[in-house]
């Protein structure tokens, strides 16, 4: 298991003390325990930079041809930055694209999607703002990949 700032190293025979490491992260209250910075999706992958309540920072990478779900959340807004390549952004009933060092806002309960049309992935820096921010806030309306 590896993290930004952490890595462990284990004997293969001591793999069932790794749930007792989970539990402990789990009593300090410490993230680790309930997610991974890194996340592989079918459309690309995200890291979470930075989290603290109320905020959390992502950097966001869409393969060439992928695309996000059409979705909503309820409990955050979020703001996103482009820092590589051109990303095609649905916010409500606009469509446009962005290149690097434009910013769009996708406001709370806005309905949104983010596609990557080019031929070299896409990267954004995603700052979400908000009571809750975990992955189970998106509202999926329509997703190419057949996720609930």
């Amino acid at each position: 298991m590896a993290e930004k700032d952490a890595i462990l190293v284990a004997d293969p025979s001591r793999c069932g003390d790794v749930r007792k490491m989970v539990e402990i992260l789990r009593s300090k209250g410490r993230p680790q325990a309930e997610w991974h910075a890194s996340s592989h999706r079918p459309w690309g992958s995200y890291r979470v930079l930075e989290a603290s309540d109320g905020f959390q920072v992502k950097r966001i990478t869409v393969a060439p041809g992928g695309r996000l779900s059409l979705q909503k959340h309820r409990h955050r807004a979020e703001h996103w930055v482009v820092v590589r390549g051109c990303a095609r952004v649905t916010v409500d009933d606009t469509v446009a694209d962005y290149r690097e060092s434009e910013h769009i806002f996708i406001p709370l309960g806005a309905i949104h999607r983010l596609e990557n049309p080019g031929n070299d992935d896409v990267e954004l820096i995603e700052v979400q703002l908000g009571s809750y921010l975990g992955e189970d806030d998106i509202v999926r309306l329509e997703d190419a990949y057949h996720r609930a």
